[in-house]
């Protein structure tokens, strides 16, 4: 793998100190779009295997950061980094001496990227937690589930890597464009618990109009309403539709047969259980794959509820190269596309330490600075 990958942040130099969950995610989307990630991973650490998607396309460097040497070798990355990003829990960066006051005086451009579930301060700061924790203050879990049933977790989606990851690279890449304008870098604190509250805004507006119910699965976009849920088919699979708009919901009713007065009340509440029982024993009449014949493609706003397998065999996923095979481990392709800057994967998930000498090398440092650092068996 070359030092520079092909895409709009080609060029674009960044430190990641190794985590877990969101942290390696955001630096995959930073190494998807070009950026020349460099990963600094505990010396002696295990790790990286295929499997592991969301470590791919950047270079290990393993170092043992109890040293002062690899301390200041870090530092000397750092002054050619654009942006380091970390996942620790407030203070940690501080204790090894890579803290932002440290850094931004070795190099006062730098984007220095920090990620935590609760944030820098606050009274739950250095609590232990994860993603299904955060989303529970914020709001979000409490709005997921079915009326008298528990709350569902959403996977690990809206916490760790929308409310985290996602905001975080956005972040970085906003203080990347003023630290290009005016010379000045940043810390930019991505708290998972801000980010997943910043993902629920529009069902706070709902929520203050009067819109939303607190109880879950009432309301219309959380399965309360027939429209707009998944329903069981003859062969035990499943659908979704989400037929919203006046227009739309006329062709599921043409499409399904609903055509009883009954449906013509789309947008009372009152009737919505009733309506959702009637069309419950609609869609078990057939199978999975003949409701795709009638409705896929169509202005229902339909969709056959696939698996993970099942997913990267649709016509629409590969058409499009969706899903991609790498090794033989089928994983999401470059999201999102660009036309003028084409990405590419850059690379497989590293083993740790495998670029240790080489990344260093390209990042500046001699053949006897290298052997300095064994010496000192810093790495």
């Amino acid at each position: 793998m070359g030092k520079t990958g092909k895409g709009p942040l080609s060029g674009v130099k960044v430190v990641e100190f190794a985590g877990i969950g969101p942290g390696p995610f955001c630096a995959m989307l930073l190494s998807d779009m070009g950026a020349d990630v460099i990963r600094i991973d505990r010396k002696g650490g295990q790790g990286g295997s295929k499997f592991d998607i969301s470590a791919r396309g950047r270079r290990s460097v393993a170092m043992n950061l109890k040293s002062p040497d690899a301390v200041e070798a870090c530092l000397k990355l750092i002054e050619k980094a654009d942006i380091l990003q970390e996942g620790f829990r407030p203070g940690v960066m501080e204790r090894l001496g890579l803290g932002p006051d440290v850094c931004l005086k070795r190099n006062p451009k730098l984007v220095y990227g920090r990620m935590t579930g609760w944030g820098q301060e606050g009274p739950l700061a250095n609590a232990a937690g994860h993603d299904i924790n955060y989303i529970s203050l914020t709001g979000a879990l409490h709005a997921i589930g079915r009326p008298g049933e528990r709350p569902v977790p959403p996977l690990n989606l809206v916490g760790d890597f929308g409310g985290g990851a996602l905001y975080l690279a956005m972040g970085m890449l906003a203080a990347l464009h003023e630290a290009n304008r005016s010379g000045k870098g940043q810390v930019v604190d991505a708290a998972m618990t801000d980010g997943a509250t910043s993902l629920m805004a529009m069902f706070y507006g709902f929520t203050a109009s009067g819109m939303w119910a607190d109880e879950h699965g009432t309301n219309m976009l959380d399965g309360g309403a027939h429209f707009y849920d998944t329903y069981e088919t003859k062969d035990g699979k499943w659908i979704s539709i989400g037929s919203i708009e006046p227009q739309f919901y006329a062709i599921l009713r043409e499409k399904a047969g609903l055509s009883d007065a009954i449906w013509d009340a789309q947008m009372d509440r009152a009737k919505w259980p009733e309506m959702k029982e009637k069309l419950i024993e609609v869609f078990k009449t057939k199978t999975r794959d003949e409701w795709c014949a009638i409705m896929e493609g169509t202005d229902i706003c339909f969709a056959p509820v696939l698996s993970i397998k099942e997913a990267k065999d649709h016509a629409h996923n590969k058409a499009r190269e969706t899903i991609v095979e790498r090794d033989g481990v089928a994983q999401p392709n470059i999201a999102p596309r660009f036309f003028g800057t084409p990405s590419e994967i850059q690379g497989p998930p590293p083993s740790i330490g495998e670029h240790t000498e080489s990344a260093l090398e390209d990042w500046g440092f001699s053949g006897s600075d290298i052997d300095a650092l064994k010496k000192a068996e810093a790495i």
